[in-house]
């Protein structure tokens, strides 16, 4: 299968982007250096082309009540404008994607999944709705554009009237005017950092990305690609669909408890996490002691037993600390014998608190 171009494609070769494929789309993981990329974002602020992730758009007076089944977090008050991260469970209590939800008014939500799963969660969805709810896929629609890093604010005040910038993090504004062109601002984003993703029509989104572009170019504004927003995130400590979270693990498996509101009458999965108990096992951080660096599905070990693999793990850009998460029994997750085997060399690593990284 021929992988898809994001409107930005022409872009990103006339930057130098170095491009792969991902999610089935032909995406730069690099211009200028992932280490570069990231701490630009660290220290004033990056660009990136998402628009590979999934919109599903809900819609009917019974759209609410569909969701809120969907979910595991409470969405019962939401108010239009707002936006709630949750994973979304299968019946065994596993996740079947973490997405954003967000309310564009009191009968409508779009949910944004990630890339790689789009067609698996679209499917899912469907299956699990009531037949009263419109469920319209509005990914070709949209390119999503993330500019993050604490200078972003400053960029998009050169654009955009402030009373049309949200003021809080996981808030919208749905069609304001952004260098003259319609778009939704979502302060939200995947880097640990402060920050805007906006939805843009696929066919103004060459202009607006070269207007927001030249206005942050005062800045230093960097072309970002997807090595820096795997390393950005990873520092946040977020976890990555596919490395942290799969069918099989928990919500609460992993540390994302606050976002699991077992209060709520019901949602798909609860019941399988009742009968599941509390969790076994832990997401935990580790740092390498010895010199080496740790990627994903590296045997960990206490001592001589082993007790769970690394899921993610680099050498950190902005720390300059070899870092990993790993799932591990909970009975290990202080313990202080710990080695990584990095390819067969057994290398010594302690337990870490998480995030990695945290803003100011």
């Amino acid at each position: 299968m021929n992988d898809l171009l994001t409107p930005l494609y022409d872009i990103h070769l006339r930057l130098g982007g170095r491009m792969v494929s991902f999610g089935g789309y032909l995406l730069p993981v690099q211009y200028a250096g992932i280490a570069k990329e990231h701490n630009a974002v660290r220290e004033s602020v990056g660009i990136f082309d998402v628009s590979h992730m999934g919109e599903f758009l809900l819609k009917g007076a019974n759209a609410l009540n569909a969701v809120s089944m969907l979910v595991t977090n409470d969405i019962s008050m939401m108010y239009p404008g707002q936006v709630k991260y949750s994973p979304m469970c299968n019946e065994r209590g596993g996740v079947v994607d973490d997405l954003l939800i967000y309310m564009l008014d009191n009968e409508s939500f779009m949910l944004v999944v990630n890339a790689s799963n789009k067609r698996k969660d679209f499917d899912w969805i469907k299956a699990h709705i009531p037949d009263d709810v419109t469920f319209t896929d509005m990914s070709d629609d949209f390119a999503l554009i993330a500019l993050q890093g604490k200078n972003a604010v400053n960029i998009l005040k050169k654009l955009t009237a402030e009373e049309n910038i949200p003021e809080k993090s996981y808030t919208f504004t749905n069609n304001r005017p952004v260098a003259g062109f319609g778009v939704i601002i979502s302060r939200t984003g995947y880097t640990g950092e402060d920050g805007f993703e906006f939805y843009v029509n696929t066919e103004i989104a060459v202009p607006f990305f070269e207007e927001l572009f030249k206005a942050g170019e005062e800045y230093n504004i960097a072309p970002c690609g997807l090595g820096a927003r795997d390393t950005l995130r990873f520092e946040a400590s977020m976890p990555l669909y596919g490395h942290e979270m799969n069918d099989d693990i928990t919500p609460l498996e992993i540390g994302l408890k606050m976002f699991v509101k077992m209060d709520k009458p019901d949602f798909v999965g609860k019941a399988a996490l009742i009968e599941r108990g509390d969790p076994k096992v832990k997401r935990v951080g580790l740092e390498l002691i010895d010199k080496g660096i740790a990627r994903e599905r590296c045997p960990v070990y206490a001592g001589d037993v082993k007790i769970g693999e690394t899921t993610s793990g680099t050498m950190s850009p902005y720390s300059g600390k070899a870092l990993a998460m790993a799932i591990i029994p909970l009975e290990y997750a202080k313990a202080e014998d710990i080695k990584i085997d990095v390819r067969g060399r057994m290398l010594s690593a302690k337990i870490v608190p998480m995030p990695f990284y945290k803003r100011g």
